[in-house]
């Protein structure tokens, strides 16, 4: 079968506009979508003919027989359960990200605005930030409700309300990196290059042999440290997003974020004042910045980074991520990223389950001898430099 594709903005794990076999797409398309039937629906008016008999309806860059296993192994994941949620489970992660929201004004109401109850409820609400980033992160994968209207209604709220962020820049954004990760063009995770970071050993060569240098890159190690962890939410995301909601005109994810900040100042702003709102704010973003960047950062950083080689998907996203040692803390911290090849695999299913699927990955890994990196927390981090 063959569809005419449009472009990526529609079907955002497509980068083509030509005719071009299902099978090339058939395993992202199966990973991100719950409804298979809604969407195929909507995908009809694309299709425009079938394969003669003698046609191949498989790409030569691509291992055949790794492709049929992941498929087996997808099989065997759906009839396991792994890609049903505990809705217990997600409900009780809302619960202690709201407890924590309450806690921090708590501490400002009944303690004062001095330097300790200050920066203990900037910590709290740094924390909140965090949390809600990875419960906003599971909503906007449909890993929580079977329906996915459900899941994009609780995604506004959580991103939007909780954290003061619009959901379809969040969807513009992270969809075409799980597509196509640590793809220099495709993956936006990775526009840092050549800017303010070169990136990849085969990038960074290239900018060599053509001698550009925006900046001094054998000092982006330590430039890293400034312009990294510390700006990117409080210097650059938090401005950014306005500009994206009002130029695309998402008025609903505005009035979402609106809601954010009105509740902010609100209850915030009897105790502290203006100065004192404005600084608790810009702390509380700037927390949040170093906890993202570094989780987000540890698991895809370090890896391969290239041009799109237009290899199968399983190759795609082992080649681009890697996993950090399981443990109650390290789940916490991160949102289960630390589980970031599973997620990157099967990224509609829940994160408690990563844990049950990890096992049959390695194996399979280890099948077509395909490395499987999983490291320390602490050694993670020092990577990304």
């Amino acid at each position: 079968v063959i569809f005419l594709l449009p472009p990526p903005k529609v079907l955002f794990f497509c980068h083509f506009y030509h005719p071009v076999p299902i099978s090339v797409f058939q395993d992202p398309f199966i990973a991100f979508h719950l409804d298979k039937t809604l969407v195929k629906k909507y995908m009809s008016p694309l299709l425009i003919g079938e394969l003669a008999p003698d046609q191949p309806s498989f790409e030569p860059s691509k291992n055949k027989k790794l492709v049929e296993d992941f498929r087996e192994l997808r099989a065997t994941v759906e009839k396991m359960g792994l890609l049903k949620p505990n809705r217990t489970f997600f409900l009780l992660h809302l619960c202690h990200i709201l407890v924590l929201d309450v806690a921090a004004w708590l501490t400002i109401w009944y303690f004062g605005s001095s330097t300790m109850p200050f920066l203990f409820s900037a910590l709290l609400l740094g924390t909140v930030q965090a949390q809600a980033g990875w419960l906003q992160h599971d909503f906007g994968h449909l890993s929580v409700f079977s329906k996915s209207k459900w899941n994009h209604w609780v995604h506004k709220f959580v991103i939007g309300h909780l954290k003061g962020a619009p959901a379809s820049w969040w969807n513009h954004l992270h969809f075409q990196h799980h597509a196509k990760p640590n793809c220099f063009r495709k993956d936006p995770d990775v526009n840092m290059h050549p800017l303010f970071f070169a990136l990849g050993k085969k990038l960074s060569v290239e900018l060599g042999e053509q001698k550009k240098k925006f900046m001094p890159y054998n000092h982006q190690h330590k430039y890293f440290f400034i312009i990294g962890p510390p700006a990117l939410v409080p210097l650059y995301f938090q401005w950014y997003i306005f500009y994206f909601v009002v130029q695309r005109k998402k008025w609903v994810d505005l009035a979402w974020m609106l809601t954010f900040y009105i509740r902010f100042f609100l209850t915030y702003l009897p105790l502290l004042g203006v100065k004192g709102i404005l600084g608790l704010h810009l702390l509380v973003r700037f927390i949040e910045s170093n906890w993202f960047v570094w989780i987000t950062q540890m698991n895809h950083i370090p890896m391969h980074i290239d041009y799109d080689k237009n290899v199968d998907w399983f190759s795609t996203q082992l080649q681009a991520t890697c996993n950090v040692r399981q443990s109650f803390f390290n789940d916490w911290f991160s949102g289960h990223l630390n589980f970031q090849i599973e997620h990157h695999l099967f990224p509609t299913m829940p994160r408690h389950n990563y844990w049950k699927v990890a096992p049959l990955v390695k194996s399979l890994c280890a099948k077509h001898g395909i490395e499987y990196h999983c490291k320390p927390l602490l050694t993670a981090f020092a990577d990304i430099v």
